[in-house]
């Protein structure tokens, strides 16, 4: 099963097949308190420079997030599209709850775009999921329905079962939905990092949707975070993940993605890790 998103310029697969898309993460005022004071001034600077070495460093998708508290977040999020749209030309995957934001910033963005995301909430379903029927979308479904985060991989896979469902009742087929089995911090749970693999080779195996994470999440509150981010895709790549929300630009995470492809047999010829290596050695 295949999802395919678009932009003007660029289409982007993915699949258990194909390697794993890389999702830049940077485009996000969460935790970057300057960054979220240069949006809300009207700065797009950082945003397009952030855009820009992403792109560079190997991300096939940018996540847009223009979450500041306080402000006018579906104007910040339109001017924030419009801002990587002009420095580069990948799909973008607009990372929002808010309905007026997603509603403001859906039709800014060209070809198919990735919403992120939608929970197993009814009221979640229930307002977003038209809107990714409207502007012929493909959307993120979060493994959680509201309730107390379970750390039991089948209540995920049902939660994961019912966004599936719920989407083709709204005329989104399978491949247009993209799970996130919850990655939560080892720091908090040290079987965090079990019960996530666990559920993601589930899903693979029952639901065969493709598979996203958001992989700076394992590490959160430790020391050291790049290499147990590191060390958690390819452990994910080989359990049925096919796309990481994630920091190429870290040099330890973009290896470990294309080493864990290479190993997989989904870069032909070892060429994108020949070319990753080339491009570092520049």
């Amino acid at each position: 099963m295949e999802t395919i998103l678009t932009s003007q310029m660029k289409t982007v697969v993915i699949g258990p097949d194909r390697p794993c898309v890389i999702i830049g993460e940077r485009i996000n005022p969460t935790g970057r308190k300057k960054l979220g004071a240069e949006m809300a001034a009207g700065d797009f600077s950082r945003v397009k420079a952030d855009a820009i070495a992403q792109v560079e460093a190997g991300a096939h998708v940018l996540d847009v997030n223009a979450g500041v508290p306080g402000e006018d977040e579906p104007e910040l999020l339109v001017a924030a599209v419009r801002a990587v749209m002009e420095v580069t030309d990948v799909p973008i995957c607009i990372d929002s709850s808010v309905i007026a934001a997603l509603k403001a910033g859906l039709p800014v963005c060209p070809g198919k775009t990735l919403v992120n995301s939608v929970t197993g909430e009814d009221e979640s379903l229930e307002h977003v999921l038209p809107l990714v029927k409207q502007y012929n979308a493909a959307v993120i479904g979060v493994a959680h329905d509201g309730t107390e985060i379970s750390m039991d991989p089948d209540v995920r896979l049902a939660v994961a079962r019912k966004i599936v469902q719920r989407a083709q009742d709204h005329g989104i087929s399978p491949e247009n939905v993209i799970i996130d089995p919850l990655c939560l911090t080892v720091g908090a749970d040290y079987k965090a990092g079990q019960v996530l693999l666990t559920t993601i080779k589930l899903i693979r195996r029952e639901l065969g949707v493709n598979i996203s994470i958001g992989a700076s999440n394992i590490s959160y509150g430790l020391p050291n975070r790049t290499s147990l981010n590191a060390a958690l895709l390819p452990m994910a790549i080989v359990a049925g993940l096919t796309a990481a929300i994630t920091n190429p630009i870290e040099p330890e995470t973009r290896r470990a993605i294309y080493a864990a492809d290479l190993l997989m047999g989904r870069d032909q010829y070892a060429m994108n890790w020949i070319s990753a290596f080339r491009k570092e050695m520049q």
